[in-house]
């Protein structure tokens, strides 16, 4: 039997981290975690600060700190939940 190396979760928090250098997928991971039906609301500051790591700096990472500190990420998933109720959808897309 072959045995295989498991990516240690550093190894993995890293390839994530240089993904998500791409504005592209980076707004994909957004988007993917707006899209959960059933949304934990911790998810959403972790993705963003997965994020300010990738494309921002320190300040970007305060503010994602701040964010899910009040909760906020509560309030964007309510929003999208109703902009679905109105056959609406919440998007995340790289700015030209």
């Amino acid at each position: 039997m072959q045995s295989v190396k498991a990516p240690t979760s550093r190894d993995y928090q890293e390839h994530l981290i240089n993904s998500l250098q791409d504005p592209e997928r980076a707004a994909g991971y957004i988007a993917a975690i707006l899209e959960e039906e059933n949304p934990e609301p911790e998810l959403l500051p972790a993705a963003l600060d997965d994020v300010a790591l990738a494309l921002g700096d320190e300040s970007d990472r305060q503010w994602v700190k701040d964010f899910g500190t009040n909760n906020k990420s509560l309030a964007v998933y309510e929003l999208g939940a109703w902009l679905d109720s109105l056959g609406l959808k919440l998007t995340v897309t790289v700015k030209p």
